[in-house]
C-alpha cells in the first residue's frame, strides 16, 4: 500500500490506515446515507445516496437493475463511495462487481438486517417489502467495491488528510 500525506503542508502527520480500517470495521456511520459516484454514458457524473456496508475489505451497496447507477456501473464499473464515520470521512474508489455467490449474499443480507433492513436472498439478489426509494423496484443486486484508492479526512483534532493506494 502506498500512503500519501495530503496535509503535510500544515505540519500534520499522515493518518494511519489502521485508523480508517478501525472506523470501517466498527461500522458506526455518523450518517446512514453514503453516496455512490458513477459516470453516465455521456461522461457526466452521477451521485446517488446508497446504504453502504463495509465487510471483509470491500464496500457493498445495493441497487435495482433499472436505476441510473446500475446502468452506469454496467457500462463503466469505476466508481467511488463516501462514508462518514466517527472521526473520519472516507471516499473509497474502486471497481464495482455484481455479487452472485450465495454465501456472500446471505452474509450481507444479515449485515443489512442488523442495520434495520431485513432483506431476503432470492434468485441471486435481494428482495423485501421495501427499500430506499433510490433503489428502484426489486429485486436489488448487491455490488462489491474493492478499494483501489481511499481518501481519508479526519473530522476531529488533530486533523489531517491522507490517500492510500492499494495494489491492484
Amino acid at each position: 500500500m502506498e500512503t500519501k500525506n495530503l496535509a503535510d503542508l500544515y505540519g500534520l502527520d499522515p493518518i494511519p490506515w489502521s485508523r480508517a480500517l478501525e472506523a470501517l470495521e466498527t461500522g458506526n456511520q455518523r450518517n446512514e446515507t453514503s453516496f455512490l459516484a458513477t459516470t453516465r454514458p455521456d461522461g457526466r457524473p452521477h451521485l446517488a445516496g446508497v446504504g453502504a456496508v463495509w465487510d471483509n475489505g470491500k464496500a457493498y451497496f445495493v441497487s435495482g437493475a433499472g436505476t441510473r447507477k446500475s446502468r452506469n456501473v454496467a457500462q463503466n464499473s469505476n466508481c467511488a463511495i463516501s462514508m462518514s464515520l466517527p472521526g473520519i470521512d472516507l471516499v473509497i474508489e474502486g471497481v464495482a462487481e455484481r455479487v452472485t455467490d450465495d454465501e456472500t449474499l446471505h452474509r450481507l443480507a444479515k449485515r443489512y438486517a442488523d442495520g434495520g433492513w431485513p432483506a431476503k436472498v432470492e434468485d441471486g439478489a435481494f428482495t423485501y417489502d421495501y427499500s430506499a426509494p433510490s433503489g428502484g423496484p426489486p429485486p436489488w443486486d448487491l455490488y462489491a467495491v474493492s478499494p483501489t484508492t481511499v481518501f481519508g479526512v479526519l473530522t476531529a483534532e488533530p486533523g489531517g488528510a491522507t490517500r492510500w493506494r492499494f495494489d491492484a
